[in-house]
């Protein structure tokens, strides 16, 4: 058996749509079939499942419609049906526990020890160092952050290779690039 196989296909999905869409995996999990346009390419993020409580529409990427795909295979609903049904009532989204469950399975069969910081909410800030060289505006829509103080403050973190990179392409005091 694989270890895609020892994963639940829930936490398969949710991850590449976390990985690919920078939102929170409370607004993930509560992802109805009526947020996900397949044919325009959008996902909408409903107001009350945004901590924040801002509803946005975001292109979805290539993977995160292949992900999305795989889930419609597994679980065909329509309408309100959720996108990540719980086991005891599909009717339902998975509680907020259970991705808590399947990050920590998963580095334990990745041979990981856990460590703080590192989890669902790692893959937004990586979504937004990923994209910082992008307009604030776009990543804050994409994101689903409201404002940009709280991208900027919290989850951007530029690193020693982007800075390095940033200086040597600045002007010389001579005039000169370096």
């Amino acid at each position: 058996m694989g270890l895609r196989d020892q994963v639940d296909w829930r936490f398969r999905v949710a991850l590449i749509v976390a990985h690919e869409t920078g939102h929170r995996i409370g607004a993930i999990r509560q992802l109805q079939w009526s947020d996900i346009d397949f044919i325009g390419g959008n996902i909408r993020w409903r107001a009350e499942h945004e901590k924040t409580g801002y509803e946005h529409v975001t292109p979805m990427t290539t993977d995160a419609g292949a992900a999305l795909e795989e889930a419609r295979r597994r679980t065909p609903g329509i309408g309100d049906a959720p996108i990540f049904p719980a086991d005891t009532n599909p009717g339902r989204s998975v509680d907020r526990f259970l991705p808590r469950k399947w990050w920590e399975r998963a580095e334990k069969l990745a041979g990981l020890a856990s460590k703080r910081g590192r989890g669902w909410h790692s893959l937004r800030r990586k979504f937004a160092t990923d994209l910082m060289h992008k307009p604030l505006k776009v990543l804050c829509q994409l994101g689903g952050w409201k404002s940009p103080e709280t991208l900027l403050e919290c989850y951007q973190q530029p690193s020693e290779e982007q800075m390095r990179e940033v200086l040597a392409g600045r002007r010389r005091a001579s005039g000169e690039a370096e």
